[in-house]
């Protein structure tokens, strides 16, 4: 009787053990990696704009006078864009990838796959971690209408305004994303962007959503835009 209450106690002991290695393993191992991961892609993005090989998103000239470039390529896995939302934070900035893959979002923010490219007509949409993995979207429900989401491609900035959110919807709702996102309150086309996390915070049985038109654009030369001056 002893020996197995002496087993079942060291076995207590060690999936206890197991446990708090995991956790820890979530909470705070995948929050370094994604991390450095997350740097890298920013690093990344700001060598090749240095060097000047990759075009505007949308194509097109960016300069009085100059050649048109074609749009840059949206590769699997791959940084395009930088993402800003001050209301988030004075030093929040995240890498944008494409595709929605467990790896890509492991490495910043995902874009869906077959929605609009950054700053043209239809919907960009993008999705983000809540928790885990750098918590890019963990204060996501702070989110308020008229807040600015911005980004850069590395040739020009794109200033989007909050419309609608966060909205609470389930997984299978995937016309949150839609050209014109039903429930978003548009009527016509335009140049949208959407913005996805799970909810609740350590869960994934809902989403949030907000929904944002684009308010500005202006070349990088010109400098940054008024929301990221504030």
């Amino acid at each position: 009787m002893r020996v197995i209450v002496r087993t079942v106690s060291e076995l207590c002991i060690t999936v206890g053990a197991l446990i708090v290695l995991f956790v820890v393993y979530v909470l705070f191992w995948t929050g370094v990696r994604a991390d450095g991961a997350m740097s890298d892609q920013i690093d990344q993005l700001h060598r090749r704009w240095s060097t000047g090989s990759l075009a505007p998103a949308g194509g097109g000239a960016t300069a009085a006078g100059s050649a048109p470039k074609p749009p840059v390529s949206y590769h699997y896995g791959r940084p395009f864009a930088i993402m800003y939302i001050p209301r988030l934070g004075p030093g929040w900035n995240k890498p944008v990838l494409e595709g929605t893959g467990t790896d890509v979002l492991a490495k910043g923010l995902a874009h869906y796959a077959g929605t609009a490219r950054l700053g043209q007509e239809g919907n960009f949409a993008v999705a983000g971690h809540r928790r885990t993995y750098g918590d890019p979207f963990k204060d996501f429900p702070r989110l308020r209408p008229g807040d600015a989401v911005v980004l850069t491609d590395g040739t020009n900035w794109f200033t989007y305004r909050i419309d609608k959110g966060p909205y609470k919807t389930v997984p299978a709702d995937i016309e949150v994303i839609d050209p014109v996102p039903r429930k978003s309150g548009y009527t016509r086309p335009g140049r949208y962007l959407t913005l996805t996390t799970c909810d609740p915070e350590w869960g994934h049985s809902h989403r949030l959503i907000v929904w944002a038109h684009l308010d500005s654009t202006r070349p990088v030369e010109s400098g940054q835009p008024a929301a990221l001056r504030r």
